[in-house]
């Protein structure tokens, strides 16, 4: 008994096999794809036909990078035709397909036109720096008429042009793309660069090949006299500044200028590079010192060390009190050749009482004099040490009654 249940099942087994191959046959036998080309240029018109014997009209399933699509048949007599619509059908790529209600499905590939409509093309950055290290790259994109980038090993020629030299390397598309990295020369200069696919040219492009960082300079100074009037003008100016390649560094590349006094004090002037050389002005002391000079590029290089020397101008003055010492005048105040010091030399007046400094006054010299004048109001009555400086010389009174 149990022997003929188990050759029972069997049968129905192998009954529902034989009937799905035959369901299986029978639907492949309905629907036959009569397009065998799988292969197509963008832009062709694609036109997918199936023979059917049957009155089912199914629908095409298509899918690509861009997005799905279902289309619907055109009937002609014992044939269906599936007309791929142009977003398609004008970009290259695979597209999969399935014919709904059956089991019949492919793939179509669509490739590039291959002629040159525009050449899409990138340049950066536009300026890099001389030393053969750093570069820029190039990126030609070539398309045909529906934007769609050549296919892979399309020839793509570059061409380049620079100081009094012309040259061309030879790249190809990979990946729907070609790119070259150019790299800078050692010497600065505009570099031109030009690209060429199928016999269509792109537009004239340029990189600047620039300074790299400055070397180490000297400086020198110049002046009208080496007297410290605090009026005249010195100027410091640098060699012509270049880089390791002897290029000279752009203009505009900023040097500070330090300055360290026999007080220790800094004093700082900066300026800009023109054509290499820079210069800054700072005015003479008004007294004598010696400078300590040294300049920078900040972080990059330096100048050697340079001393200047200023003689006093003035070695002395007179001070003179009236109205009842509440006016005090200094001067005349004359300079190296006995010509009165140039106006707006400062002239300090301290008033101090059991050496203790009250009060300190102000001045600038006009026409060789300076005049201060009191309230003597601000001060009771009593004696007081004025002292005066100017130019790096102090007159020191004690007891003026006020």
């Amino acid at each position: 008994m149990r022997f003929k249940y188990v050759h029972l099942l069997v049968l129905v087994m192998i009954l529902l096999s034989f009937t799905a191959s035959m369901k299986s046959l029978k639907i492949n036998d309905t629907f036959r794809l009569l397009t065998p080309q799988t292969e197509f240029e963008a832009g062709h018109d694609i036109t997918l036909k199936f023979s059917t014997n049957s009155d089912s009209k199914p629908d095409l399933y298509l899918s690509n990078s861009y997005g799905s699509i279902i289309i619907k048949p055109v009937i002609n007599r014992s044939s269906l035709s599936y007309q791929l619509p142009k977003s398609l059908g004008n970009k290259t790529g695979m597209i999969s397909w399935k014919l709904l209600g059956s089991t019949l499905y492919g793939k179509l590939n669509i490739h590039p036109k291959q002629e040159v409509a525009t050449m899409e093309t990138y340049l950066g950055p536009p300026s890099i720096e001389t030393g053969e290290t750093d570069y820029t790259m190039l990126v030609v994109i070539p398309t045909d008429i529906h934007d769609n980038p050549l296919k892979d090993n399309t020839q793509v020629s570059v061409m380049y042009q620079f100081l009094a030299n012309e040259s061309h390397d030879t790249i190809y598309m990979k990946n729907s793309i070609s790119y070259k990295n150019i790299y800078s020369k050692t010497k600065t200069g505009r570099m031109l660069i030009s690209s060429e696919c199928l016999n269509k040219n792109s537009k004239e492009y340029d990189i600047n090949i620039l300074p790299t960082i400055p070397t180490d300079f000297t400086i020198t100074y110049n002046r009208n006299h080496e007297y410290a009037d605090g009026n005249q003008i010195t100027t410091f100016s640098t060699s012509i500044i270049k880089d390791k390649y002897d290029n000279i560094v752009s203009d505009g590349t900023y040097v500070d200028f330090f300055i360290t006094n026999a007080s220790n004090d800094i004093l700082k002037t900066s300026g800009s590079t023109v054509q290499g050389i820079a210069t800054a002005k700072i005015i003479h002391p008004d007294h004598q010192d010696i400078w300590e000079v040294k300049a920078f590029v900040k972080g990059i290089s330096e100048s050697d060390s340079i001393s200047v020397t200023y003689k006093q101008s003035i070695t002395y003055f007179k001070v003179a009190f009236s109205e009842g010492n509440k006016a005090i005048t200094v001067g005349p105040l004359k300079s190296f050749m006995g010509q009165m010091i140039p106006d707006g030399l400062e002239v300090k007046l301290h008033i101090l009482q059991n050496n203790i400094k009250i009060k300190t006054f102000y001045k600038d010299s006009f026409t060789g004099y300076a005049t201060f004048n009191l309230n003597l109001d601000s001060f009771p009555d009593s004696t007081y040490t004025f002292k005066i400086e100017t130019a790096g010389i102090e007159k020191t009174y004690r007891n003026i009654k006020l």
